[in-house]
């Protein structure tokens, strides 16, 4: 039996220090697996400690972390039976998660069996124990600086991990937890690599206008490497930032890793970008924090909407080749949160004229954003990347616990566009 920690023990996984020393009762073990595997060609059976999906299944009702039994019954107390209508009071046998009304409601639900909607879920199940299992996190020890000449393969996860020598994750458990967090900086680098896996239309999803973007960002990117002289940071802005801020800071300097001679300054942008530690209340629209992390790397927050800070020149001089803006997961088209988006501030990132990218947790939900500012904006918009499923989004599955029917990936979906910077003209 595991020791699971309390919910503030389990945000230390996100910091570099205290789970950064490998046990070495794991590390003794993986040299015998490696000299197992060479010498006879099989698996040894796995340590205790580690991850598997018998020892990470519980019912949450009946969890050893206190943190997922109040979810259990937030989720009864707040969620619908989706056949009933009713609150939910049966937890799924299959999943472990609280899903319907009755057992008889469970067993009527075809659309839940047939689509098996209990497997996702159970993965939801199993990556939150594994999170709270105290076992050690030897993937979280990323690497370091690269050689200036390096060069990073960024076709897919596995062979970005294998070429910038990270921790060799042989479980989706690893995958789950590193790829969430890496989620974030790597789609923003994998943007601007200039091996990029994002092709020119046919072939890919970048049109005309996105490679026009893409290749003022990468020159830049290219004359700073080989660039005598210190120019200017390259600025990334982070709109509508939430869980993107709050990340820790050695998470961001994977980004700036791939770019070794290139210094970023990355703006979070929006009232819920930075959470005071000490009393978990969210800076004042008037504050503004800058943390300068070294000479490559600034942090900087500033918890009021864009359009404030675009109508007093804050940011002014925009430029294409020194600027990018990201929003993950805005919501353009939700009803929640279409007013506060596709109001001034589109208007302002519009006027920009830089490229803007923006990720969804589906394919129906980026491509209702995109129709959301193309029906909106019209012929003010350029369309830079079609949208497409995300090579870096984030592999573990989520849980919502208003609906613990509907499952869903940190930016699965990506697309790009910009406001128009150049406007037919009849003749």
């Amino acid at each position: 039996m595991f020791a699971f920690k309390s919910p503030a023990a389990t945000q230390l996984s996100l910091h570099p220090v205290s789970l950064f020393a490998i046990d070495s009762r794991i590390s003794s073990h993986r040299t015998l697996v490696g000299f197992v595997k060479n010498a006879l060609g099989i698996d040894p059976p796995p340590l205790p400690t580690e991850p598997v999906f018998a020892n990470r299944f519980y019912p949450w009702d009946e969890s050893p972390s206190p943190a997922i039994r109040e979810r259990a019954a937030r989720i009864k107390a707040q969620a619908k039976c989706p056949v009933t209508g009713k609150e939910i009071r049966f937890t799924c046998p299959l999943s472990g998660i609280p899903t319907h009304y009755s057992k008889e409601a469970w067993e009527n639900d075809t659309n839940y069996h047939k689509n098996k909607i209990y497997e996702k879920l159970r993965k939801v199940n199993i990556y939150e124990h594994d999170l709270r299992s105290g076992r050690p996190f030897p993937e979280f020890d990323f690497p370091g600086e690269q050689a200036r000449d390096s060069t990073v393969n960024m076709t897919n996860w596995d062979l970005f991990f294998y070429t910038r020598q990270f921790y060799s994750m042989d479980t989706e458990f690893q995958l789950a937890t590193v790829t969430k967090m890496l989620s974030y900086p790597i789609t923003i680098g994998s943007i601007l690599y200039k091996y990029s896996p994002y092709n020119l239309i046919p072939k890919g999803p970048v049109t005309l206008e996105g490679l026009k973007s893409l290749a003022a960002l990468r020159y830049t990117l290219r004359n700073n490497a080989f660039a005598t002289t210190k120019t200017r940071p390259m600025r990334i802005f982070i709109l509508g930032a939430r869980a993107e801020s709050q990340l820790p800071i050695h998470i961001w300097k994977q980004l700036q890793f791939l770019f070794p001679a290139q210094a970023f300054e990355i703006n979070f942008i929006g009232p819920e970008c930075s959470l005071l530690e000490q009393d978990s209340n969210y800076l004042s629209s008037d504050s503004r924090i800058v943390k300068r992390v070294d000479e490559s790397l600034t942090l900087a927050y500033y918890p009021d909407y864009f359009d404030k800070f675009h109508k007093a020149q804050d940011f002014f001089p925009y430029d294409p080749y020194n600027d990018i803006f990201f929003t993950f997961h805005p919501g353009f088209a939700s009803p929640e949160s279409s007013k506060t988006w596709m109001g001034d501030t589109m208007k302002a990132l519009l006027d920009t004229k830089c490229a803007i990218f923006t990720t969804g947790f589906s394919q129906d939900d980026i491509m209702k954003d995109i129709t959301s500012v193309q029906d909106t904006y019209g012929e003010e918009v350029d369309m830079l990347m079609n949208p497409i499923k995300n090579v870096f989004g984030s592999t573990k599955w989520e849980l919502n616990d208003l609906n613990p029917q509907q499952v869903y990936q940190f930016n699965m979906y990506i697309a790009g566009f910009r406001g128009k910077r150049y406007h037919t003209v009849k003749a």
